[in-house]
């Protein structure tokens, strides 16, 4: 099934809106002074859950469109990996800015001696070539080399779970890590099929050339 040219427009018009939903429901709570008692923390976390969450969208998307057959959802997959970024990039923003106050040294010794902002700093600077790269003129341009990086998104996604999980796990909170976790692992599972199942063809293609060859 294909969707017409107005369709598929005015569908990445909607999910371009609903992405920005979240900033938007946060820029008001904070206008209106409802960020709770610490609304540092709370922009923080809010922040690098939705990076999460659209990142998790993001690997969806080839799943879901090998098993329904709509091709058109593919569209969808560079406009939600751009606003993981740009989530993960308001994340980095609070912690360097409200958490840090731009204070160099303190930042780096945060990097460096606490393990979860390691793992989240990491999963952020992987996301960064993603990003630049994610036009269809840089995917011309790198040829298959394009596909071979953007498998970093896999490395990428595990590592923001690693992190989601540290930070929740210090509050106690094990029950959103363990979904999310259960999630991220199906679906990474699931994108591993395709590469495993062409493998698999690879060798059985070779065994029986290898085959009428010995007869």
């Amino acid at each position: 099934m294909t969707l017409s040219a107005a369709r598929l427009l005015l569908l990445k018009r909607a999910v371009f809106v609903c992405a920005l939903l979240p900033l938007a429901v946060y820029i008001w709570l904070a206008a209106e002074n409802q960020l709770g008692a610490n609304p540092i923390e709370q922009l923080t976390r809010a922040s690098g859950d939705w990076t999460l969450y659209l990142l998790t969208l993001t690997l969806l998307i080839t799943p879901l469109r090998r098993l329904s057959g709509q091709h058109w959802l593919q569209a969808l997959r560079r406009m939600l990996g751009l606003f993981a970024f740009f989530y993960a990039s308001l994340h980095l923003t609070t912690f360097i800015w409200f958490d840090h106050f731009f204070d160099l040294d303190e930042i780096w010794a945060d990097v460096w001696k606490r393990p979860f902002i390691t793992v989240g700093f990491a999963a952020f600077v992987l996301l960064i070539p993603l990003a630049l790269t994610s036009t269809k003129a840089m995917q011309r341009r790198l040829g298959r080399y394009w596909s071979r990086l953007h498998r970093m998104i896999y490395l990428t996604a595990l590592l923001a779970l690693l992190h989601f999980w540290w930070m929740r796990a210090g509050k106690q909170n094990f029950g959103e890590p363990i979904l999310m976790g259960a999630i991220v692992l199906l679906l990474l599972a699931a994108r591993a099929t395709g590469p495993i199942q062409r493998w698999i063809r690879a060798r059985k293609g070779l065994s029986d050339s290898l085959d009428v060859e010995s007869r």
